[in-house]
Parts: structure tokens; sequence; C-alpha cells
């Protein structure tokens, strides 16, 4: 990087640090926005976001009731919000609230859209349209996709990310090395294998589930932790049960939801009441060397099986590290992955992470190889 970039960097930096007391006032931080997103996002200021995290209704144009084999209901999306008369009125809903967050978003802000086959591609359109530059499609993986049931097509098991920059020439925020460090080291690609939201994060009443597309914790923690620092302000225009502020909350940034159903609304300030912040020494992340297991140890900090500010050891309890929100760990003034932490501990050429350090749960202390097995065994749920 030369002079003159490092110096508008660093000018860059300073502004964002000036303007962040001020825009706290005139936001409405950890607050959910009733009614119609659209004119609810025309009430905030020009450009006073850093990210918009945005999961809006698919328009899935889904015809009659689907059922199992076995004859019971899919619990899938029929309700209202997701219905519109025709392409063009979706098109138009989309053009209106995607133009009011560009206009929110920070000139170096990012905005990111998930979506499915049925709607990706028409929004991906209209983004560009409006000036938005697509920086990555990502794709989200289902480690455990609902089957197809009737067996007519491809069993769906991915949704699209488009993660996008104000434009071309904008500047935008990456954390590059966190990211490796949350893959073991290696760069961390486009395709993303996460399982679905089930289990005790999937939010139910009366055995239903609140709501039928909540998003796992895991996706909105990488998404957050690649692309915000700690208390940059996300905006999530269809914040339904609150997975986006849930996870803000832990990682130390603010929040803004859009949402006009009531009962997700609830659901959603009950569920980010409970969510504790990280401290900060856990909310740190770096760099590592290398090293490359099939199943990262970022994937076990990001779905909570080893969550950031766990205690880890080796079995002879010579080093304690703690375990940061990237994956990596530390110990005193020393930081690196679970495998680099641990050679450079012992002095050795090499170390296995995966066997070296333990961790306490239920009582039982354990090689961090235990979490690694529960993660494959509910992939494969």
């Amino acid at each position: 990087m030369g002079v003159l970039e490092t110096t508008r960097a660093r000018a860059s930096v300073r502004e964002k640090q000036i303007l962040k007391p001020k825009q706290a006032l005139d936001l409405p931080i950890g607050q959910i926005l009733d009614g119609d997103c659209v004119e609810r996002l025309r009430e905030l200021p020009d450009a006073s976001v850093d990210l918009v995290f945005a999961d809006p209704p698919y328009n899935l144009q889904l015809g009659g009731d689907l059922n199992r084999p076995d004859g019971s209901h899919v619990d899938a999306v029929t309700d209202e919000w997701d219905r519109f008369e025709s392409f063009l009125t979706y098109d138009d809903f989309t053009r209106a609230w995607l133009t009011e967050c560009k206009r929110i978003l920070k000139p170096d802000g990012g905005l990111w859209v998930i979506g499915s086959y049925h709607n990706i591609y028409r929004v991906g359109a209209i983004l560009q349209d409006l000036g938005f530059w697509i920086l990555n499609d990502i794709v989200w993986r289902k480690s455990n996709p609902m089957p197809n049931f009737r067996g007519t097509r491809f069993t769906n098991a991915h949704e699209t990310l488009l993660w996008c920059s104000q434009g071309e020439k904008a500047k935008y925020h990456f954390n590059y090395r966190a990211m490796k460090t949350l893959n073991d080291e290696l760069q961390m690609r486009s395709d993303w294998v996460l399982p679905i939201c089930n289990g005790g994060e999937r939010l139910k009443e009366g055995g239903h589930k609140v709501h039928p597309t909540q998003k796992p914790e895991a996706l909105l923690y990488r998404v957050l932790l690649s692309t915000t620092e700690k208390g940059d302000v996300v905006l999530d225009p269809f914040f339904g049960t609150g997975t986006t502020g849930a996870v803000a909350k832990r990682l130390g940034r603010e929040w803004i939801g859009c949402e006009r159903e009531g009962v997700y609304r609830d659901a959603a300030l009950a569920r980010i009441a409970k969510e504790l912040p990280l401290d900060e020494s856990a909310l740190t992340t770096m760099q590592a060397g290398r090293a490359a297991p099939k199943v990262a140890f970022g994937a076990l900090v990001e779905n909570g099986l080893v969550p950031p500010g766990t205690q880890v050891f080796d079995k002879k309890r010579r080093w304690t590290a703690t375990v940061r929100a990237d994956g990596s760990l530390a110990h005193a003034k020393q930081t690196g992955s679970i495998h680099g932490l641990g050679k450079d501990l012992q002095g050795a050429p090499s170390c296995n992470g995966w066997t070296f350090w333990h961790y306490e749960t239920g009582g039982e202390v354990k090689p961090i190889d235990a979490a690694r097995q529960l993660y494959l065994l509910a992939a494969e749920d």
C-alpha cells in the first residue's frame, strides 16, 4: 500500500471513529421498528449505517400444501408476507427497499442479501441497476437440507447470498485475516457448508416454528465477523425473530431491525435479551499459519460448540488459552490457531490441536476433537 492509500485509510478510520458517537444519538439503536420497512427506512438519516443484512420475502410461489411421505404436514412458508401479485409487484417492492438501504449506508458500507432461485436473480439485477457492486455471491450449502418429498425435482440444498459495496470504486470492509483463521488458516471460499437452523436454536411455540425461515446463527456470525468491526451499526430490514440482532449483540455490534409482524418482534426481543456479549479479549481476531483438517475449528466456534471465551488447556494443564471469535486462541501475549499456538508453546515442529487442546463440558474434560465429532454428527442429521 502506498503512502497516499495509507493516509486515506487512516483518515477513513478516524472519520468512522468520530462519527460513531454522534450517529448513536440519531439512530434507534437496539430497537425493532414496527410497520412497513420501506416507510421506516425513510425515517433514518443518510449515510448512517455500516452494514445491511437483508433476508427479504422470497416470493416462493408455492401452490397447495406439502406433505411428507408419511402424510404429515410440512411447515413451509405460506404466510401473507411472502405473497405478491406479480413479478412486477415484487420488483417494485425490492427496488423500493434497496433504494432506501443505499441511501442510509455509509460510502464504505456493505450490503448482504440472501435468497433462493425464486428471487435472487431478480434481486441481483435490481442491485446492479441501483449502482451496487457485487463483490461475491456466496453459496450457503446446507449440510442437512429438507428433502424434496414429491420426488419431482432435485433437493433444494443451497441458498445464495450476494455481498455488495456501494459501487465499483467504493471502499468496503473485509476481515480477510479473521476469515482465514476461522477456516483453519485456509482462505475462506465462497461456498459455505453450514447446517440449517434446528435443535435448541429453532424458536418454537406450541410445537410449531415461530418463523418458517429462521436462519442459523452460524450464518450471521460469519457475515458479521467478516464485514464489520466492534461497534459498527448493522441494520436488518426483515428482522424476523432476531437472528441478526442476537449475533450482533454477541459480537459487540450495534443493531437496528424492521419487522411488521408482532409475533416475530416479541420473539426477537425475548431472544436478544437473553444473549450475552463476548468480553473484549474474546472479540479480538487475528490470522494464523497453515493447516487443513476437513472441519475447521472456526465452524465449532460459530456454531456454539466451543463458543468464544471458552478456556482450553493441554491434558497436563501446563497452558491455558482463551478461544476468540474467529477461532484463534490467546495465551498471555501469544496468539495462534489451535495447531499453531500448541506448536509454539511446546517448541515443537508441529501440533495436532484437535487432540492437544481440551475443554470442560458437563463436568468432563474432553479434547476439542469431541466437539468436532458432535458437529459432524449434527451435520449428518
